[in-house]
């Protein structure tokens, strides 16, 4: 006999998925998989099996989730919920004060990554600016070990979380620094190989659609002011400093800043410059050669 009061998992994840879907999630029943998997330690595989052979919650594994679901149904993000992202083959640490990492960032990344492992140096110099949860600086770490890899980041806020993830992922090859990322690496300047940055992009005057967005990545890592290009300004800047000739620098952005990002670039002499389109067929970075 089931203990008093457990109940069947199977009717818990679809009244939580009819909940969450109620509330505007956009993917109701991976949110309402991952959720359960959370409190029960599973993934949504091991939900999956549980739901086969007909598993049940008890008091306090439902309570914990009735906790959660509450919170993801007033647009909480997932991630901040169970603490961990996704990101190619990492799983980070992230929560308030650090920008949650996106799936758009790993096809980002992999430019940079297909650099690294084109170039024929021993090892190449990869910079990620504004590196917050580290996402792309451990990417390239771990996915192209002989590389030195250096991730800067300049929130207060943020930094805590890159320091955790680097010290989690202890990859040898990558260096934390807190700074200005117009300054910061001046020992570097003509070496890099690859510049990164996924930065502020946002228009001050826009408001992002989503409220797992709007409401709860911080402001530093969202608005890029009037026109969301200030950041990118200050990067064509300094990247053309750092990298050596030849040398390739990779910005995410907006689907509709391609046109006004190749116009910075090439005003600061930037050559090769080419946009890169996501899975959506949405510009989503730009690419340009030293």
């Amino acid at each position: 006999m089931p203990p008093a009061g457990a109940r069947a998992l199977r009717a818990v994840l679809d009244e939580t998925v009819a909940r969450l879907a109620a509330a505007g999630v956009p993917d109701p029943a991976v949110d309402a998989e991952l959720l359960v998997g959370h409190v029960l330690g599973l993934s949504r595989g091991g939900v999956q099996a549980k739901l086969v052979v007909g598993a049940e919650l008890n008091d306090a594994e439902a309570a914990e989730l009735e906790a959660l679901v509450v919170r993801r149904a007033g647009r909480e993000p997932l991630q901040h919920l169970t603490g961990r992202a996704p990101f190619r083959s990492l799983e980070l640490a992230v929560g308030p004060g650090v920008f949650v990492p996106r799936p758009e960032t790993e096809q980002v990344t992999q430019l940079a990554i297909d650099a690294l492992r084109a170039t024929a140096e021993p090892e190449p110099v990869a910079i990620d600016l504004g590196s917050g949860s580290g996402a792309i600086a451990l990417a390239m770490a771990t996915e192209v070990p002989h590389a030195r890899v250096w991730a800067v980041e300049n929130s207060p806020a943020a930094f805590p979380w890159t320091r955790r993830n680097v010290e989690e992922v202890s990859a040898p090859n990558l260096e934390l620094v807190f700074g200005d990322l117009a300054t910061a690496l001046a020992e570097l300047e003509g070496r890099a190989a690859v510049v990164i940055s996924n930065p502020p992009y946002v228009p001050s005057g826009e408001l992002p659609r989503d409220p797992e967005v709007r409401l709860h990545d911080p402001e530093a890592a969202l608005y890029g002011g009037a026109d969301g290009l200030d950041v990118i300004r200050v990067l064509s800047r300094r990247a053309a400093q750092l990298l050596h000739p030849g040398g390739l620098l990779v910005l995410e952005h907006a689907e509709t800043q391609s046109a006004a990002i190749a116009e910075i670039l090439s005003g600061d002499g930037w050559r090769a410059v080419a946009h890169h389109r996501d899975y959506t067929m949405r510009d989503r970075a730009t690419t340009a050669v030293r």
